[in-house]
C-alpha cells in the first residue's frame, strides 16, 4: 500500500513495521531520536505494523511534546520495574506521565527514605544499561486477570475489571509485566535522563476512604542538558517558595489554630494586598465599572436556583440560622444578579458592570492546600457584565485588553485558552454554542492566538482562561472571561429593548488577577521577593551609621513620606552592615545611607536593590529618582500612574 511518509508518498509492504518505514524514510541521525511512530493522529510502537487503514505515517522526536510524554510515561515503568526487583513486596497501581515529569503509586509496608530513592535510581540506571526492550502483548481480559493473580498484584485486577474490556494490552520490560495501553520507547537504553524526586501520600484512585499509597514522583527528559536545566529551575523553585519568603519578608502565616488555607497577613502583606486593590479599584472606575457588595452567606434556595447546589457543592461550606440553610459563598455571582434584577433595566442600561473585591470560602481537600496558592478562603478581583447579546463581542474585547494591559504592567508574557461544556454543566447546547462563538469569536477579532481545553468549562458556561508564565518558565492559571447565556436565564433577568418587550441579557463572569492571594504567592515566586518598587510595602530604607545622623534621618524620612513614597528609617545602635545586610534580604528597592558627609552635604548616599548605586544624592534628587522607578512601569504599559 501506498501512504505518506514525513511528506513524501512511499509504498509500504504488507507487515512492514512502523519503525523500519520511518528507518528508511529518515537519515540515520534522525531516526536515532525517533521513540514512537504517529499513524492517523494515533501513536503507535515503532514495533507496531503499520495498520491497513494508515494514510499517513510520523516520527514522534524525543524532545518533541509528545516524545517527552512517551519517555516519562516510559521511565515510570522503568521505575516500576527497579521498585519490583529491590522491594518485591510492593504492589503496584498506576504509573502515569505528568507535566515535566511521571510518578508511579506503591502499595508498601514502610514509607520509601531517601536512601530508597537513591537505590531505586541505581537500579533504573542498571537497567538502562541493560538496553531492555519493551514488549507489547495483546491478550484476552480473562489471560490478564489469571497472569495478575498469579503475580498477586491486587490492583491491576481491579484496573481489568473496571474496564470491561475483552482485551487488554501488557507491556513487558525486563523482569517487570504491567497492564498499560502505551505505546512505549523501543528499548530502556532510550531513558537517557531522569531524576527521582520525592516521596508523598496518595489514596488510591483518589478515594480518602481508600488504602494509603506511596506515589514516588521523578522526571526525565531527552537528554541531560534539558534535565540539568529543569533541576536548576528546581533548586531556584525552593529558593523562592513564597512560604519561605513570606516569613523572611514577614509578610503572612498560616497558624493550625485558625485553620488550614486560612492566611493571616501582616502588616506589610497587607500593605502590599492594599495597594494591589487600590490599583484594582481605580483601574476599574476608569473602565466603566460600578462597584457592589454581597453578603458573605445566602440562603440555600438561591443556590439551588443557580445550580451551585447540584454541580458545586462539595466545595462549599453550609449553616444553619434560624432553622434556614445557608450557603457560604464560593462566588460573587449571585449578589450581582440580584443587584440587576432590583429594577427594571432598559436597553439603553446596558452594559452593567459590577465589579467587587469579594472575599469567597471554598472547601479544598488538605492535601492540596498550599501556601497562598491554594487556600480556603481568598479574595477575588470578581467582576459580571450583563449586557445585550449585540454587545457581547466587544465587552470580551475590553476585558480581554484590561487583562493585557496589567499583565504588561507586572510584566507576564500569558497565554490564552478556551475551556469547553464539561460533562457535568446546565444550559442548552444551543446556549454553550452561542458562548463558545462569541469567545472565538473576540479572541480571533484581537488577533489573540488559543488553544482548545476540551470539557473544562464552568458548569453554566464556557471560559477564557489566561496562563501567565514566571521567570521559571512555569505556568499559573490567572485571569477567566466566562460567558453565561444560563444562569440570567434561571434569575429570569430581562431588560426592556428598543422594540418595549422584554430581553434576556448574556453575563460575562471575570477575573483580572483572579485569587488576590494566588496571585501575591505567583507574583513573589516570579520576582523571588524582589517586588516592584511601586508595590514594594516600604520602598526606601533610611540607614544611619551613628546616632549623631537621628536628627537628619528623621528630617529626611518626612521629606520622603510628604512626597508619597513609603519609607522608614533604621536607627538602632548596629553597625551599619549589619542593617545593609537586612534591608538586601527583606528585598528594600532603596537604602539610602547617612553619615557624618551626608549630613554635611544636606544629602543621602543611594544603594540601589536593583541597578548600580547612584551615590550621593540631594533629598530632592534621590526622592525623585525614586518616584521615577515607581511610575515607570506604567508609563510602560501605557497607563498613568495612579498613587
Amino acid at each position: 500500500m501506498e501512504i505518506q511518509v514525513s511528506g513524501q508518498q512511499v509504498e509500504v509492504k504488507e507487515g512492514a513495521a512502523c519503525g523500519e518505514v520511518l528507518q528508511e524514510a529518515l537519515s540515520k541521525k534522525q531516526f536515532k531520536n525517533v521513540v514512537v511512530a504517529k499513524c492517523n493522529d494515533t501513536l503507535l510502537d515503532l514495533s507496531t505494523t503499520v495498520p491497513t487503514d494508515c494514510t499517513e505515517l510520523e516520527p514522534v522526536f524525543a524532545d518533541s511534546e509528545e516524545g517527552l510524554d512517551v519517555i516519562r510515561h516510559s521511565t515510570a515503568h522503568l521505575m516500576a520495574e527497579a521498585v519490583k526487583k529491590l522491594f518485591p513486596t510492593a504492589k503496584v497501581t498506576i504509573g502515569p506521565s505528568i507535566k515535566n515529569g511521571f510518578y508511579y503509586d506503591f502499595d508498601y509496608e514502610r514509607p520509601f527514605t531517601p536512601e530508597d530513592l537513591e537505590a531505586i535510581e541505581a537500579e533504573m540506571l542498571s537497567r538502562v544499561g541493560a538496553n531492555e526492550e519493551f514488549c507489547r502483548e495483546d491478550v484476552s481480559a480473562a489471560e490478564a486477570l489469571e497472569k495478575f493473580k498469579g503475580m498477586g498484584e491486587d490492583y491491576k485486577i481491579e484496573l481489568i475489571n473496571d474496564l470491561g474490556a475483552d482485551q487488554v494490552s501488557i507491556y513487558t520490560n525486563g523482569d517487570f509485566s504491567d497492564l498499560c495501553r502505551g505505546p512505549h520507547v523501543p528499548r530502556t537504553g532510550m531513558i537517557k535522563a531522569f531524576k527521582l524526586l520525592s516521596v508523598a501520600g496518595a489514596y488510591w484512585r483518589g478515594d480518602e476512604h481508600r488504602q494509603q499509597l506511596q506515589r514516588i514522583y521523578g522526571t526525565a527528559f531527552a537528554d541531560p542538558k534539558a534535565l540539568k536545566k529543569h533541576l536548576n529551575h528546581i533548586e531556584e523553585a525552593k529558593k523562592r517558595d513564597h512560604r519561605k519568603l513570606g516569613n523572611q519578608l514577614d509578610l503572612f502565616h498560616i497558624d493550625d489554630e485558625v485553620g488550614a488555607g486560612m492566611i493571616i497577613w501582616h502588616p506589610k502583606g497587607a500593605m502590599i494586598r492594599t495597594i494591589l486593590e487600590d490599583f484594582e479599584r481605580k483601574e476599574h472606575l476608569k473602565r466603566g465599572y460600578s462597584f457592589v457588595q454581597g453578603p458573605l452567606i445566602l440562603k440555600r434556595e438561591l443556590w439551588e436556583r443557580s445550580g451551585h447546589y447540584d454541580n458545586y457543592r462539595e466545595n462549599m461550606y453550609f449553616t444553619e440560622i434560624d432553622e434556614q440553610a445557608y450557603g457560604i459563598k464560593p462566588m460573587n455571582c449571585l449578589s450581582h444578579m440580584l443587584v440587576f434584577k432590583s429594577r427594571i433595566r432598559s436597553y439603553r442600561d446596558l452594559p452593567q458592570r459590577y465589579f467587587e473585591l469579594g472575599v469567597v470560602h471554598r472547601h479544598e481537600k488538605s492535601g492540596v492546600l498550599h501556601g497562598l496558592l491554594r487556600v480556603r478562603s481568598f479574595t477575588q478581583d470578581d467582576a459580571h457584565i450583563l449586557c445585550r447579546p449585540d454587545q457581547l463581542r466587544d465587552e470580551i474585547i475590553g476585558v480581554a485588553e484590561f487583562v493585557g494591559d496589567v499583565m504588561k504592567l507586572f510584566g507576564f508574557e500569558y497565554e490564552a485558552e478556551i475551556s469547553t461544556r464539561p460533562e457535568k454543566s446546565i444550559g442548552s447546547d444551543e446556549d454553550w454554542d452561542r458562548a463558545t462563538d462569541a469567545l472565538k469569536d473576540a479572541l480571533e477579532t484581537m488577533g489573540l492566538d488559543y488553544s482548545i481545553n476540551e470539557g473544562d468549562g464552568a458548569f453554566y458556561g464556557p471560559k477564557i482562561d489566561i496562563t501567565i508564565k514566571d521567570a521559571l518558565d512555569r505556568r499559573w492559571q490567572c485571569a477567566t472571561i466566562q460567558c453565561d447565556f444560563t444562569l440570567p436565564d434561571r434569575f429570569d433577568l430581562v431588560y426592556v429593548g428598543d422594540d418595549g418587550a422584554r430581553h434576556r441579557p448574556v453575563m460575562l463572569h471575570r477575573v483580572i488577577l483572579g485569587s488576590i492571594e494566588r496571585f501575591i504567592g505567583v507574583l513573589l515566586e516570579h520576582c523571588g521577593g524582589a517586588l516592584p518598587a511601586w508595590l514594594s510595602p516600604v520602598q526606601a530604607r533610611i540607614l544611619t551609621v551613628t546616632d549623631a545622623q537621628n536628627e537628619f534621618a528623621e528630617k529626611v524620612l518626612h521629606k520622603l513620606q510628604e512626597k508619597g513614597i513609603r519609607a522608614e528609617a533604621d536607627t538602632r545602635n548596629e553597625k551599619l552592615g549589619y542593617k545593609v545586610r537586612e534591608a538586601q534580604l527583606e528585598k528594600i528597592p532603596y537604602m539610602l545611607v547617612i553619615g557624618d558627609k551626608e549630613v554635611a552635604a544636606e544629602s543621602v548616599n543611594i544603594r540601589s536593590r536593583d541597578a548600580e548605586d547612584p551615590g550621593l544624592k540631594t533629598v530632592e534628587e534621590a526622592a525623585e529618582l525614586i518616584l521615577t522607578e515607581i511610575k515607570e512601569p506604567f508609563k510602560r504599559g501605557g497607563m498613568s500612574y495612579i498613587f
